[in-house]
C-alpha cells in the first residue's frame, strides 16, 4: 500500500483517514446495511449528495439485493412529511428500515430532526422495526448522541485541526475531506455487499481503488484539458453541470464547490435542468456526467448547449460513446464492469472533478484575487 497515492495532499489524507477507522466500529454498520429493508438517506448539501450518490448503486445494480429499498424524504413515493409521520408507513411496509445519515459535523439540522422524529416515534411505539446508522467526524455532536441510543456510529476523520489557507491542493476546500471521504467508503461496502464479502474486504476495496484514483486524479489535473477549463471557468461565463441519476448526485457535489468560487465573479452555476437554469448563453460551459455516454436526455443537453454556441466537457467511461464524439473537452474514466454490477465509475469522477476548484481559485491566487477559505465558508452558511 503506497502511503502517497496522489500529488495532491487532501487525497492522501482521506486515505490516511478511512484506513483508521476502527473495524469494531464498523462491523454493526456494515450489517445493518446488509440486512436492512429500506435505507432512508438523510444528510444536508454536499454529505447527502455524496450519500445518495453511493446509496444510488443499490438501484442500479439489478441483481444480488433483497428487494432494498433506498428512498429519501424528497422522493415523491416518502410516505408522510417527516421522518415521525413516514414511520407508520414505513413499519407497515418493511419489515427494518435504516435511517442512514451522512454528516461530518453532526450538527446538520436536517438529518438531525429526521433522527428526533424517529427517536420519538420508536419511543413511543415501541418500534422494533426501525434503526439508525450515522458517519460523522464528531462522536460526541448531538447526532451522534442520538445515533448512538438507536443505532450505529462510525467515526470518520476530517480536516481534524488543519487551519484555513490558500493551500487548498494540501487541505481541500471545507469539508472535501470527508465528504469524498464517506462517498468512496460507502461505495466499497456496498460492493462488498453485493460481492457477499466479509467486512474484512471493505477497506481492502478503498486501497485498492485509491490506487488507481491516485493515477486518475493526477493524470488529468496536470493535462491540457484541465488547463482549457480552468481557462474557461476563469472567465465571466455561466457554468452548467448534469447528468441523470447518480450522475446527477456527481455534478451537484462538483457545483457546490464551483459555485463558492464563480459566484464571487458575478457568474451563476446551474445543475441542468433545475428550476431556476436559464436558457445558455455563447461561451457558456456545461460539464454533463454520464457512465454509458449514451443517456438521451444528457446527449440532448449536449446538443442544446452546441446550439447556443457554448462548450461541452464530458466525463464518461467509454471513448467511443456518443457523448464523446459531441464533447469539445473531455475526461475518459475507463470502468471494465459487468451489468448491473456497482459502479466505481462515478465516485471517481468525484474525486477526478474535486480538483477543479482547487485549481480554479490557485489561478485566481496567480491573478491577484486571493479568496480565503474564510469567505467561501460564509457564503457557503448563508447560502446552503
Amino acid at each position: 500500500m503506497k502511503s502517497k497515492v496522489s500529488s495532491l495532499g487532501y487525497v492522501n489524507r482521506i486515505q490516511e483517514n478511512l484506513l483508521s477507522i476502527k473495524k469494531k466500529e464498523l462491523v454493526p454498520l456494515y450489517e445493518e446495511l446488509k440486512s436492512a429493508d429500506c435505507v432512508i438517506c438523510g444528510g444536508s448539501g454536499r454529505s447527502l449528495y455524496s450519500l445518495n450518490a453511493a446509496m444510488s448503486q443499490i438501484a442500479l445494480a439489478t441483481a444480488g439485493w433483497r428487494n432494498k429499498v433506498v428512498l429519501t424524504p424528497d422522493d415523491p413515493g416518502f410516505p408522510g412529511k417527516s421522518m415521525y409521520d413516514a414511520a407508520s408507513d414505513l413499519s407497515r411496509r418493511y419489515k427494518k428500515t435504516l435511517l442512514l445519515m451522512n454528516s461530518g459535523s453532526g450538527y446538520s439540522e436536517d438529518p438531525l430532526v429526521m433522527a428526533q422524529d424517529l427517536a420519538k416515534y420508536i419511543e413511543e411505539k415501541k418500534s422494533k422495526n426501525f434503526s439508525m446508522g450515522l458517519l460523522t467526524s464528531a462522536m460526541e455532536s448531538p447526532l451522534a448522541e442520538i445515533t448512538k441510543k438507536y443505532g450505529q456510529v462510525v467515526q470518520l476523520k476530517g480536516r481534524g485541526k488543519l487551519k484555513p489557507s490558500f493551500e487548498y491542493a494540501e487541505t481541500g476546500m471545507m469539508g472535501d475531506i470527508f465528504e469524498l471521504g464517506t462517498l468512496e467508503l460507502l461505495n466499497s461496502m456496498i460492493e462488498a455487499i453485493y460481492r457477499n464479502l466479509d467486512i474484512d474486504e471493505v477497506l481492502p476495496l478503498c486501497v485498492e481503488e485509491f490506487e488507481k484514483l491516485g493515477d486518475m486524479i493526477d493524470a488529468n489535473v496536470n493535462s491540457e484539458t484541465y488547463v482549457k477549463l480552468v481557462d474557461m471557468l476563469e472567465k465571466r461565463t455561466n457554468l452548467f453541470l448534469g447528468g441523470r441519476g447518480t450522475a446527477n448526485e456527481i455534478a451537484k457535489m462538483t457545483g457546490v464547490r464551483l459555485f463558492h468560487i464563480k459566484s464571487f465573479l458575478g457568474d451563476n452555476v446551474y445543475i441542468t435542468r433545475g428550476v431556476n437554469t436559464p436558457h445558455p448563453r455563447a461561451g457558456d460551459l456545461e460539464i454533463l456526467l454520464s457512465c454509458s455516454g449514451e443517456t438521451r436526455p444528457v446527449l440532448l443537453w449536449a446538443d442544446v448547449l452546441k446550439k447556443f454556441a457554448g462548450t461541452v466537457f464530458a466525463i464518461t467511461s467509454d471513448k467511443d460513446s456518443s457523448l464523446a464524439k459531441k464533447a469539445d473537452l473531455k475526461i475518459i474514466l475507463p470502468e471494465d464492469a459487468k451489468p448491473s454490477f456497482p459502479r466505481r465509475f462515478y465516485t471517481r469522477a468525484a474525486y477526478v472533478l474535486s480538483p477543479l476548484p482547487v485549481r480554479l481559485a490557485e489561478r485566481l491566487g496567480e491573478r491577484g484575487l486571493n479568496l480565503p477559505e474564510y469567505i467561501i465558508s460564509w457564503y457557503h452558511s448563508v447560502t446552503q
